[in-house]
């Protein structure tokens, strides 16, 4: 079922050192590692690797808050402020209303990439929740979906409060536990003992921001491999008491739209894809050079999962999972109709665009638009500095607002362009954040 021939190639243009790549079908499961751990110490990959996962860290925080929901100690639509009394947001009519669908469906509405300090407390989910009475607020709640890292601080938070224990030890019990992850961790000092990887730049540079600090654990703190994630999967068709069929349905429900940014919807921690009929969830990670992705689909008792230590493992994640939707389910790539459109009526979404860590100019370049996007300093701690940033990209409009980006490592990317009542250009939306455009 693994591609090798394809994985080894696209590790090789893309500069990949190092992948663990799993897939499960029905009865029948591959797992397979390739390359190194590191360019400066290198050890071999292998399907017990230790990879950060990054946001797919989200589906376990959603996942224990589901268990919570079950268990009636938690509420999806009550009120935040029933379990977190002072919240502070900087819009106050959203600080009261808020619940926790709101923040497990990224329908918040304030900016979503605010990545504090990484400080080592148990109470660094308390501060990082505070920080947010400081956070624009974009975009009126429940409204418009928008990528947002910050509400699974409120996440974790009210999970913590709820349990009356730190968010690692809440997760471990609601989650990790229950389903025998026992080399899924959260604190560096549990990894250390492990053969990990570590991530690189797109210079081929080790990433030396390695831990994003113990505030992002609900949002992107797990590290796990792929033979732990593939059980993880699974318990999504066969979950043997660990959450109910209703539970898992209402994860899969879709709760907002999202521009095929990040798939058809999105459910609650999960991403949402349907194709001919087969029906999956699925969810990314990006954390400092490291990329990871995991695709299930339930129904077809199907999981791919690929963990990655460099900037460009996207690219290979995105070809991987199509090889193995197109042999072991016969699913072709949907082809885009590409619309035809002027260099005049390109020049309307020419400009520069800009959000928390990325700027993005969009240029009319013989007779195409072609995106740059530059990173900020940052991420993942605030005094991080700006990494590498990938080559340009031409975007093919699927339809009037919508986007694809054609040349690679963005090749699939997708993105839209959001507008008022009246029509006028308001955001471009791109990797699930928010853009404001700055003009010429």
């Amino acid at each position: 079922m693994i591609p090798l021939d394809l994985v080894h190639e696209s590790m090789e243009r893309l500069g990949i050192p190092g992948a663990a790549v799993g897939v499960v079908h029905g009865a029948v499961e591959e797992i397979a590692g390739f390359g190194v751990t590191s360019l400066e110490n290198p050890l071999p990959v292998d399907g017990d690797t230790l990879f950060q996962i990054g946001s797919i860290t989200k589906t376990f925080t959603a996942a224990a808050g589901m268990r919570l929901v079950e268990d009636g100690r938690l509420a999806l639509d009550a009120p935040v402020r029933r379990y977190l009394p002072d919240l502070r947001l900087a819009d106050e009519g959203v600080a009261r209303e808020v619940t926790m669908r709101h923040l497990l469906s990224h329908t918040g509405g304030w900016v979503g990439d605010f990545f504090p300090a990484a400080e080592p407390g148990d109470d660094a989910l308390t501060r990082a929740v505070a920080g947010l009475e400081g956070v624009e607020q974009l975009t009126p709640l429940g409204t418009v979906w928008s990528y947002n890292n910050a509400g699974f601080y409120v996440a974790g938070r009210v999970i913590e409060i709820v349990t009356g224990r730190p968010f690692e030890s809440a997760l471990r019990e609601l989650v990790l536990g229950p389903l025998g992850l026992e080399r899924s961790f959260l604190f560096p000092a549990d990894v250390l003992t492990y053969r990990f990887a570590v991530g690189h730049d797109r210079a081929g540079n080790v990433s030396r921001s390695w831990y994003l600090g113990r505030a992002s654990a609900a949002l992107g703190g797990l590290v796990s491999s792929v033979r732990e994630l593939l059980r993880y999967a699974r318990s999504l068709w066969a979950p043997r008491g660990f959450l109910s069929g209703d539970s898992l349905d209402e994860m899969r429900r879709p709760h907002a739209g999202t521009g095929r940014s990040m798939g058809d919807a999105v459910g609650l921690g999960w991403y949402l894809i349907e194709r001919d009929g087969h029906r999956f969830v699925v969810h990314g990670g990006s954390t400092s050079g490291q990329q990871a992705r995991l695709l299930v689909g339930p129904e077809d008792r199907l999981a791919v999962a690929v963990l990655t230590n460099h900037d460009d493992g996207g690219a290979l994640a995105a070809a991987l999972e199509q090889e193995v939707l197109r042999t072991t389910l016969g699913l072709e790539p949907e082809p885009d109709v590409h619309l035809e459109l002027s260099s005049q009526e390109l020049a309307a979404y020419a400009g520069r665009y800009d959000s928390p860590l990325w700027e993005t100019t969009l240029r009319v370049v013989d007779g195409a638009l072609v995106l740059e996007s530059t990173p900020k300093p940052g991420f993942p701690t605030p005094d991080a500095p700006a990494r590498p940033g990938p080559p340009p990209s031409r975007l093919a409009f699927t339809d009037r607002d919508h986007v694809v980006a054609l040349d690679p490592p963005l090749a699939g990317s997708r993105g839209d362009f959001l507008r008022t009542t009246g029509g006028r250009l308001e955001w471009f939306r791109w990797h699930g954040r928010l853009h404001r455009p700055l003009g010429p």
